[in-house]
Parts: C-alpha cells; sequence; structure tokens
C-alpha cells in the first residue's frame, strides 16, 4: 500500500513542467533544423512543426530581422526555445521547493 507523499507529488509537477518546455524547445530546435537543411515545406512532419513553432514561439517570432532568413529564423526561434527552457525551469524549480 502505498501513501500519498506532498514531496513526491511537487517533484511530479515540477518533472512535467520540466519535460513540457523540454518539448516546446525541441519543436522549436526541430524547426530551425528543417530551415537549415532546407527540408521540403510540403511534407506534413515539416509543414506540421513550422506552423506550431509560430504559435509555440509567442513575440520571438518577427523580433529580430537580420536581412538574413536563415540567421534570422535561428535567432527569433533560438531565442523561443531558450525561453521556454529556462522558464519551464525557473517554474520547476518553484514546485520543488514549494512547502
Amino acid at each position: 500500500m502505498s501513501t500519498y507523499n506532498a514531496t513526491n507529488g511537487r517533484r511530479t509537477a515540477a518533472g512535467l513542467v520540466r519535460l513540457a518546455g523540454t518539448a516546446l524547445a525541441v519543436l522549436l530546435i526541430a524547426h530551425i533544423a528543417f530551415v537549415l537543411f532546407n527540408a521540403n515545406f510540403n511534407n506534413g512532419l515539416v509543414s506540421w512543426v513550422a506552423q506550431w513553432s509560430e504559435v509555440v514561439g509567442l513575440w520571438f517570432v518577427n523580433l529580430f530581422d537580420t536581412g538574413n532568413t536563415t540567421f534570422t529564423i535561428i535567432l527569433n526561434f533560438g531565442l523561443a526555445a531558450v525561453f521556454w527552457l529556462v522558464v519551464t525551469g525557473i517554474i520547476a524549480r518553484v514546485l520543488r521547493s514549494v512547502g
């Protein structure tokens, strides 16, 4: 018989938050990789990743315009990926330390 432990619950919640942030960052990095390697945007997976990257990228999508399309995408979506990793890392740390 197992008993509920609040510490385990917080740890689990923190892990799920961190997992979500990592998944969002991986999505954004996949989009960057598809652009770098000139993937076929008519492909279902590539177009799905591109569409969701626009949503997940929040306000970073058109933040900078460097004049070089590839570098602009790396910069903007890379910043969005770092944002999600940092924010979810902070939230996970707070969840673990509460109580």
